[in-house]
């Protein structure tokens, strides 16, 4: 075997497994994404399978009626020659019974008597094994296309068997000839599996008419009405059930959105009240969740830029007191303390400004924001380096994100001596990178340093740090935009990322 020939067989498996699963993938990544074709297809496969077991139910019983109407259509073809044939002249009788043939039937003249079954059957074969355009005595280059004399109603290979299965004497109760004029003598049978009939009327004159009948019915759904019917209720029921699904869809989708800008900190206008119980009373739900959000947020904010602003008043009266402190050491550490406290002060109403002020959304280029926020950084003396990114379009509240990076560029410079900034976009997520080689945090720091006022060097020396509400700030105005901060230890260094829903 050549190597093409090992390659294809020890791969063509594995390609075709792939294969396999790539289209499931498909069929469950839609069926999973959209309500409406959930709904759908339910619907569909509903309605096709009722139609299915509504189908087995009563096929039998169309084939059934199909085949009494073609019995019946027999028997009365079959009085209406037989009358024809008894006012002939004796040496018509054969030719008529041979002309009134067709497709699906054979006429002919036998002596009288009763026949055995197995023989009637076999010459009812024999005559259906003539082709039609034989039996008229035409010839084939004269038949015309499409006519019943050129079809050929058994296949080659057929034998008697096929008329023998099923061959048994009947009454004339099944389709039988109402009304026509047969002789009490005349008999009736099956064969060929209830697919062949025949009849056998006496004549005046001792001979008998046979006229046997085939078709094999197997009734097609094709020709019948219900392909059509299926088509035109099925495009009815996927019309009303898009419909639907779209009216129950679009509030959930609002309902979404919504949900998204709230988490992002967005205003978000109260969803309309209205539709199905189910839908208005989520909806409601949302606007009461929402409303309690605002004020429970407002309420401490109010109190906390009460407290802090309150704690200016003492302040001052304690910087005036400690004038009056003769020990100038003394009057030094109280002065700091004092200065200590008036800048935790500050940082806190800087902190619930943050958080109050309703900075409008809007769409900005973030790899710009950030890219001059690098810049700005680097012009006041910073070690900052910015690794160029394509045009990125993002949704957001830009002070408020310029803030966030540059405490964390601030930070990495200031502690690290150095910051490398870059932006990493996939399909969910958009991270703004912060990476250095300084010290970096303990583990059993890194989510510590996220508490306001919370300082690794233990000083509180504003010599050597800020009030400790940097990345505080950070953190929270990257969650009002829905994403976080997460900081990650390197090797050496630390790396902090602002990650934000894409």
């Amino acid at each position: 075997m050549s190597l093409a020939g090992d390659l294809t067989s020890l791969w063509g498996p594995r390609v075709r497994l792939w294969a396999g699963a790539a289209a499931r993938w498909r069929v469950t990544h839609w069926w999973r994404k959209s309500l409406t074709i959930q709904l759908l297809a339910s619907m569909l496969l509903a309605f096709f399978a009722s139609q299915a077991i509504s189908l087995v139910v009563s096929w039998d019983g169309y084939k059934s009626a199909l085949q009494t109407a073609a019995r019946s259509e027999l028997h009365s073809r079959a009085a209406a020659v037989a009358r024809l044939v008894e006012v002939a002249p004796p040496e018509l009788k054969g030719e008529l019974a041979r002309v009134s043939s067709t497709e699906y039937t054979r006429f002919w003249i036998s002596s009288g008597g009763a026949p055995q079954i197995d023989a009637w059957v076999d010459d009812a074969f024999a005559r259906f094994r003539v082709p039609l355009h034989d039996l008229f005595d035409i010839g084939v280059e004269n038949t015309p296309v499409g006519s019943p004399a050129a079809s050929f109603l058994l296949a080659p290979d057929a034998t008697v068997a096929v008329f023998r299965e099923g061959a048994s004497w009947s009454t004339a109760a099944i389709g039988g000839p109402e009304g026509a004029d047969f002789p009490a003598r005349a008999r009736y049978l099956d064969y060929a599996e209830m697919d062949g009939a025949g009849v056998i009327v006496p004549l005046s004159d001792g001979q008998a008419l046979n006229v046997a009948f085939y078709k094999h019915i197997v009734p097609s759904i094709w020709t019948t009405p219900l392909p059509m019917t299926l088509a035109l209720t099925a495009g009815l029921v996927a019309l009303v059930g898009a419909v639907t699904a779209r009216r129950i869809a679009r509030p959930l989708r609002q309902l979404t959105t919504a949900a998204e800008a709230l988490g992002r900190g967005e205003a978000v206008e109260p969803l309309c009240e209205c539709g199905p119980d189910d839908i208005r009373r989520t909806s409601e739900a949302f606007n009461r969740m929402q409303d309690r959000l605002h004020r429970f947020v407002e309420d401490r904010t109010r109190m906390l830029a009460a407290i802090s602003h309150d704690l200016r008043t003492p302040l001052t009266t304690l910087r005036l007191r400690t004038e009056l402190v003769e020990d100038p050491a003394l009057q030094g550490r109280m002065l700091s303390t004092i200065d200590e406290m008036q800048a935790m002060a500050d940082a806190t109403l800087s902190l619930i400004r943050q958080e109050t002020t309703v900075e409008a959304t809007r769409t900005v280029d973030l790899a710009a924001l950030v890219e001059s926020t690098c810049e700005d950084l680097a012009e006041l003396g910073y070690d900052v380096t910015f690794d160029p990114a394509e045009r990125l379009p993002y949704r957001c509240r830009p002070d408020g994100l310029r803030r966030a990076v540059r405490n964390l560029v601030e930070n990495a410079a200031r502690y690290a001596g150095q910051a490398r900034v870059r932006i990493l976009a996939t399909r969910t997520t958009v991270e703004i990178v912060v990476d250095d080689d300084g010290p970096g945090i303990p583990a059993d720091k890194l989510d510590d340093v996220f508490a306001p006022f919370f300082r690794l060097e233990g000083s509180r020396s504003r010599d050597t740090g800020g009030a400790g509400l940097g990345l505080s700030i950070a953190r929270a105005i990257a969650r009002q935009h829905g994403g976080d901060i997460l900081l990650r230890r390197r090797s050496p260094g630390l790396s902090a990322a602002v990650t934000l829903p894409a």
